[in-house]
């Protein structure tokens, strides 16, 4: 109980705000775009989509994903902490909560169709995709997650000799395999698909940003003048790093330098300029931070 209460206190108004809005706008993507054409999310979202089609109506998607999730949560809560925990239930319950209204209370047709994009299984499947993705991207941001087999995933992937990442990648392969068996068909879990990659490359977007920096590393042998020049054309710091050249044994200056996508060409152009033999390798930063320290 006291480990609840911590983290309950641990959760600010504004968080619980956005994971409310996250579970509010995943319901939406999921009632008014897949649940109408009998499209599948992934995970365990597709998993109780598929389990309320085959079973009685009063076992709603609001019920199965209650009845799923929450369980999976508790079980990583060890893993994953009280405040994570506390926030993935909570978002999942605002899933379900919004799922039921959207159904069953609200006077919106969703039995034969989309209520925004008719029975055309692309809009569907992007459309929902996208707006989950915003849904699961907002849980995960804001220290939540709408869907317990991420949980499992960080638990048993490592165990079985796989990424996060491929662990739900097969359970999603699983899952629309079985979705095909059961409907005898696989027209809608081919769409689903695409609805998967859709909310997948959303998610990186809400979780990274649209725009992600670029860590640049320059091996020079004049680092003074080209450190200079960047410096007072970005007016921006940058480190440097002694190297010794593997193959000549020579001293060299790597410098680490981010820039944004807009910025990338004219580095490029000054550092080249200077020294035409420079080696420039690029990589993505998804995240910048700046620890301060206090020292008193």
């Amino acid at each position: 109980m006291k480990k609840i209460t911590k983290a309950v206190k641990e959760i600010s108004p504004f968080r619980f705000l956005m994971l409310t809005l996250a579970g509010a706008v995943n319901a939406f993507g999921i009632t008014l775009f897949l649940m109408p054409v009998k499209l599948y999310d992934s995970g365990i979202s597709g998993t109780s989509m598929l389990l309320a089609q085959v079973t009685p109506e009063v076992l709603s998607l609001s019920v199965f994903l209650i009845f799923l999730n929450i369980p999976l949560f508790l079980y990583g809560m060890k893993k994953q902490g009280s405040s994570f925990t506390l926030s993935a239930i909570y978002t999942v319950v605002v899933y379900s909560v919004m799922s039921w209204l959207i159904t069953d209370v609200l006077p919106i047709d969703v039995s034969i169709a989309s209520p925004l994009a008719g029975t055309d299984l692309l809009l569907c499947a992007l459309f929902g995709g996208v707006i989950s993705g915003i849904g699961s991207g907002l849980a995960i941001r804001f220290g939540g997650a709408m869907d317990g087999i991420e949980v499992m995933a960080i638990i048993f992937a490592k165990r079985l000799g796989l990424s996060v990442g491929s662990f739900v990648m097969v359970y999603n392969v699983i899952l629309y395999i079985l979705c095909g068996v059961v409907i005898h068909s696989w027209i809608l879990p081919l769409y689903s698909i695409v609805t998967y990659g859709a909310a997948l490359k959303t998610v990186d977007y809400i979780v990274d940003g649209l725009q992600r920096e670029k860590a640049a590393m320059i091996i020079t042998a004049r680092p003074d003048d080209i450190k200079n020049e960047l410096m007072a054309q970005f007016s921006c710091g940058m480190t440097l790093i002694k190297a010794v050249g593997g193959y000549s044994g020579e001293d060299r200056m790597v410098l680490y330098f981010v820039v944004n996508r807009f910025q990338v060409m004219k580095m490029k152009d000054i550092v080249q300029k200077i020294d035409p033999l420079a080696y420039i390798t690029l990589t993505e930063v998804a995240d910048i931070f700046s620890v301060n320290q206090d020292k008193t």
